[in-house]
């Protein structure tokens, strides 16, 4: 068998992630803070898949947490460091962060504020979110540096503010960008917060770092890493999400049914707004495995979900031949960002999770049945 993911064993729909490409990306990672003397934790908010935490966790120093439940996922089931950071926590969070988290990054001052001295006295290092006012990304809604951004304190709001207790800065405002975004970020950051580097223990760059992409200019960033962390002696620390899971496995699909309104349809067992969001958030068009643009090929199709929203449907695609039920559809790179953002509506089957292991065995880790779906409702 040519193709692995065309494995029998692989049941429709699924996530597959293949464990010789992670590796890869976290053999690259490794790289990166070996030669530029910096520390790169996951974000789980872009790939939480536990089951290759033993893995990443060889590679990796631990994870980066967006809320409680994250933070106790990379405690438990990774167990090296924990970093925190969100928006806003109540105080139920910290009472449950402190006994989970190393680091904690605040949004705002009032939040800074209120829990300086809880998170103090549990010995854990606090940070601000700040906002370099610089924008990088190209989509609006991953712009964390968008005009009445939510997200970070600009300098002016720092300014004659008492920071003794604050060890670290945190900013993120990449979204999948090259490393001279990295490179103008800091630019920024340093224009910006310059006179309070030097007082500082870390500086969290927060993720978008996609380094596993091909064409990325490791050497660059290494570089880069590097020489702004010997001007100011400060760990540097970034947290990828999608750089960890890049091209590291697909989403099998299968086709139902094949309905004709304009031409033909293909109805698919996955849903694009249960299982790839991003394709309608973002949006984007998802590359298939064997197929082209609209009427590039012999036969082109509509692709659709199986849920009752109108608009559950992913793009035109062409291919060599007629598409028959039963055949499989291979969406590529549905590992990062996909996989964490699903959810059980209209109860459509959600796809099962599975591992493609070095040695080319297939290794089923979740299948979800009925029993979910209720127990995720009332």
């Amino acid at each position: 068998m040519n193709d692995p993911i065309m494995n029998p064993q692989i049941p429709s729909p699924c996530y597959v992630c293949e464990e010789s490409k992670l590796e890869t990306n976290l053999q690259l990672m490794e790289r990166v803070q070996k030669e530029a003397g910096v520390n790169i934790i996951l974000a789980l908010k872009g790939f939480s898949m536990w089951s290759t935490f033993p893995l990443v966790g060889q590679y990796l120093q631990g994870c980066t947490a967006s809320s409680v439940w994250e933070a106790k996922l990379a405690k438990y089931e990774m167990g090296k460091e924990v970093h925190a950071y969100s928006p806003a926590y109540k105080p139920a969070d910290i009472d449950e962060l402190v006994k989970l988290v190393n680091h904690i990054s605040f949004n705002s001052l009032g939040q800074y504020q209120r829990y300086k001295d809880q998170v103090a006295a549990a010995g854990i290092s606090m940070g601000l979110r700040i906002n370099p006012e610089h924008r990088e990304a190209e989509t609006e809604l991953y712009d964390p540096s968008a005009p009445g951004s939510r997200l970070g304190i600009m300098a002016k709001d720092l300014e004659g503010v008492d920071l003794s207790g604050i060890e670290g800065f945190h900013v993120h405002n990449l979204c999948e960008c090259d490393s001279f975004a990295a490179e103008r970020t800091l630019k920024a950051v340093e224009q910006r917060f310059a006179k309070y580097l030097p007082k500082l223990k870390w500086l969290n760059l927060g993720g978008g770092h996609l380094m596993t992409r091909q064409g990325y200019d490791v050497d660059h960033l290494i570089a880069t890493l590097k020489a702004f962390r010997e001007k100011y002696d400060l760990e540097i620390i970034l947290e990828p999400g999608s750089a960890v899971a890049w091209q590291t496995g697909p989403l099998v699909a299968e086709v139902v049914d094949i309905v004709h309104n304009e031409g033909p349809i293909a109805i698919l067992d996955i849903s694009a707004t249960a299982h790839m969001p991003d394709v309608l958030e973002m949006p984007y068009r998802p590359a298939i495995r064997g197929a082209g643009l609209p009427q590039e090929k012999a036969y082109t199709y509509k692709l659709g979900g199986n849920s009752c929203l109108a608009g559950d449907v992913i793009d035109l695609y062409s291919f060599d031949h007629e598409l028959q039920i039963g055949e499989r559809i291979i969406f590529e790179d549905m590992i990062h960002y996909t996989m964490v953002k699903t959810t059980f509506f209209n109860g459509v089957e959600h796809p099962s999770i599975g591992i493609l292991q070095k040695d080319g065995s297939f290794k089923l880790v979740r299948k979800f049945d009925y029993e979910d779906f209720r127990d995720k409702l009332s």
